[in-house]
């Protein structure tokens, strides 16, 4: 079963700054600012392009085969993409709520009461798209639908508003650390569930069930998850702007990504830990060897050494540090060549800034079931179409659709906490 990701993603601050923001599904990020002088500052696009980057990935994931039929072996598409893009979309996620709730000065008082509300109402209406999705689609789906799950990652990030960059990282990697232990630790005695993409009847249902899904052992678990979303969060509270911030995203995420494949072949083939994984699961070589490619479903909880794999959507430790240095790389990157050629990347940013919008599209287009024969057919149409509407509605009317509304929401609860005059601290 291929699985699915996504990341839905001003005022005038005390300094008579005017800062505006080009807000996405979830969350707020920062596109450009106008100096008191009046001299605006260029877009960060490379943080649209690197989401857009993602949305092709997960369009191949769910559209394009898993592996080759003739030799076994995982398809390009998997190796590239599986994982990874749900982890760039949490990444990013996190950066848009950081620079929406003032990048590097965060808000304070009312105005971050008022900022608090709206991520959650933000959360609540992604959370509606995904149940109305969840509901659209077959009992045997083409992909899993993140949206339910994203829903939780933004609640659990309303603590974390206030933050700024160390303390954010500390978070960070105590949920990469605890988080994983808990899911295998839990496993065996947490309320079971039986459906991928819950609807609201499976909700009332079963909602035991419902929240050990979202919070640890369904397809995109919260509590690891949050990883991606306080680092990115970490990340906006930084200069983003700086070329020495942009190429230290690239070296820490490079370095990120060798450190965990490094650390996770020595203690399976150096410490014997895959043959301790078969003496302790009974499996087969080629069974594990199946498993350490497409994962198990769950964390297997036999023995501690699953704790050393990094297959994608596995969540331990080891996985989440593997697609966490990748999506600091991508980003790293976006942001450099950006720099330079910003206006070449507008397929991948257009689409980048309209997630929600093109996500729920994908998948009810999905949910026909008209790709199964020509899958290769179909992950260019769903492509061309998604980038040529993305640039055609972004230069004639701006915001996506959904994304027009869900920020709408945003803002008129967030005017109702603060007041329509009152000031904020200005967004880096």
């Amino acid at each position: 079963m291929n699985k699915c990701s996504y990341a839905p993603h001003g005022g005038r601050g005390n300094t008579g700054e005017r800062v505006e923001t080009v807000r996405r599904g979830g969350a707020t990020d920062q596109t450009a600012t106008t100096e008191p002088a009046g001299r605006p500052r260029r877009r960060l696009v490379g943080i649209d392009a690197a989401r857009g980057l993602a949305l092709i990935g997960l369009m191949a994931i769910h559209i394009l085969p898993s592996w080759n039929t003739e030799t076994g072996e995982a398809t390009w598409s998997w190796r590239l993409f599986s994982g990874d893009s749900a982890a760039l979309f949490a990444l990013l996620a996190g950066v848009g709520l950081a620079l929406g709730s003032g990048g590097r000065h965060p808000r304070e008082g009312r105005a971050l009461t008022g900022e608090r509300v709206s991520v959650l109402v933000r959360a609540l209406l992604i959370t509606t798209v995904g149940l109305c999705i969840n509901a659209a689609m077959p009992e045997n789906p083409p992909a899993y639908d993140i949206l339910f799950y994203y829903g939780v990652f933004f609640l659990l990030a309303i603590p974390f508003l206030h933050a700024k960059a160390p303390a954010l990282f500390v978070w960070a990697a105590g949920f990469g650390i605890l988080a994983p232990l808990l899911m295998q630790g839990l496993l065996d005695v947490l309320p079971e569930w039986w459906y991928y993409n819950p609807t609201l009847s499976n909700v009332l249902s079963n909602p035991a069930g419902t929240v050990s899904q979202l919070l640890l052992t369904g397809s995109y678990p919260a509590l690891p998850y949050m990883t991606y979303l306080l680092v990115g969060m970490g990340l906006g509270r930084l200069d983003l702007r700086a070329v020495n911030t942009q190429i230290r995203l690239v070296f820490v995420g490079a370095s990120l990504w060798i450190a965990a494949q490094t650390i996770s072949y020595v203690l399976l083939y150096g410490f014997e830990g895959y043959f301790k994984l078969q003496a302790a699961s009974h499996l087969s070589e080629e069974k594990l060897d199946e498993i350490l490619v497409w994962g198990a479903g769950s964390l297997p909880t036999t023995t501690g050494w699953w704790l050393a794999i990094t297959t994608p959507h596995s969540n331990t430790p080891l996985a989440i540090a593997t697609s966490l240095g990748v999506g600091l790389t991508v980003l790293g990157l976006f942001l450099l060549i950006s720099r330079k050629i910003g206006g070449w990347l507008l397929p991948l940013s257009a689409m980048g800034s309209m997630t929600l919008t093109l996500y729920t599209a994908h998948l009810l287009v999905l949910a026909l079931g008209l790709h199964e024969d020509a899958r290769y057919l179909w992950y260019f149409v769903h492509l061309l179409v998604a980038a040529g509407f993305a640039v055609v509605w972004q230069l004639t009317l701006g915001q996506g659709p959904l994304e027009r509304i869900v920020a709408f929401s945003a803002k008129g609860t967030r005017r109702l906490v603060v007041g329509r005059n009152a000031q904020a601290k200005p967004l880096e």
